[in-house]
């Protein structure tokens, strides 16, 4: 085992927490845009916002409370860093981000069913991981509150390696189907040919993103020293980039249907571009319903004070 850093250690834990700081202030700027520009949106949409609004919230304040310890509490107690005692922010911390990948990953599921004419299968398979590393996460929480230390999460490897891998292979296979299942709804039209290569481009992005920093986490986790937590700098900021990737989803809906697709006409066969709530001919199943679509808020008459009409013929 090589010796002990507090590079490899302490040091890690800050640099996570510092860029898990400024992509949390990234995240925040993208929910109060959403709610600014959005005001109409679906209910679902605001209540999942809310929550992931909440649990990364939750997980910031975890990954603060396991610095505070180790840095402030234990300030000059390299005893303490050496034990590395295990603590309960960081294992909640864990399972909130497990929690919010879980939601992000069933959305961008969800996207696939419609795109592709709900195919059942690519998307069964999607749910499946998805849920079956939210599962494996769960029971990696289980099992590390009895751990007796930080350093023994790598007790857990097998556990913790299945779980990362299913991460990594539900954001390839989704990010793959939402590049097959659009090239399909190509028309040959510059403008919907356009959009449905801006589309393909963003789920190719969010997917090698996500996919990337999970490969980090996986690699780190299982090639460095057992009595390192550089694999947590990169865990950290993880689900934060779900968080991110629904948020930009939902955000850009307003600019995409900008781009000459956002005349919903006259014309027989329009379908819902699904997370973009934008009508476009001819590309698709015609039963995809107005799913995503953003609605204007309501107001009531007696909302406005009534408005008093001039009379040129009335004298002073």
């Amino acid at each position: 085992m090589a010796p002990l850093s507090v590079h490899g250690t302490l040091g890690a834990v800050f640099l996570g927490f510092a860029f898990a700081c400024g992509v949390y202030g990234i995240l925040l700027s993208q929910m109060f845009s959403y709610f600014r520009n959005y005001p109409g949106d679906k209910t679902l949409f605001k209540l999942l916002v809310v929550a992931i609004l909440l649990l990364e919230t939750a997980d910031q304040f975890f990954i603060g409370h396991l610095v505070y310890y180790y840095s402030i509490s234990n300030y000059a107690n390299p005893i303490e860093l050496k034990r590395a005692t295990m603590t309960w922010s960081f294992i909640l911390q864990l399972t909130a981000g497990a929690v919010v990948g879980a939601i992000v990953k069933a959305y961008f599921g969800f996207r696939v069913w419609r795109f592709s004419d709900r195919n059942i299968f690519i998307t069964g398979l999607v749910m499946l991981l998805t849920f079956s590393q939210l599962g494996l996460a769960l029971a990696f929480t289980i099992e590390a509150f009895g751990l007796p230390s930080v350093f023994a999460v790598h007790q857990l490897q097998t556990l913790g390696t299945i779980s990362l891998g299913f991460g990594v292979i539900t954001d390839i296979i989704t990010a793959g189907a939402l590049c097959f299942f659009l090239n399909r709804l190509r028309t040959g039209l510059k403008s919907s040919d356009s959009l449905v290569s801006s589309l393909t481009s963003y789920a190719i992005n969010t997917g090698v993103l996500t996919s990337t920093v999970s490969m980090a986490t996986l690699i780190l986790y299982n090639v460095m020293p057992e009595n390192n937590l550089y694999f947590v700098a990169t865990y950290f900021i993880l689900s934060k980039l779900y968080a991110i990737s629904f948020m930009a989803t939902l955000n850009t809906r307003r600019a995409i249907r900008g781009r000459g697709t956002d005349h919903q006409g006259v014309t027989s066969n329009n379908t819902n571009m699904f997370h973009l709530g934008t009508r476009m001919p001819s590309m698709g199943p015609n039963d995809l319903n107005q799913w995503d679509k953003v609605d204007p808020p309501h107001f009531n008459a007696q909302d406005f004070p009534p408005i008093s009409h001039y009379n040129p013929n009335a004298r002073s």
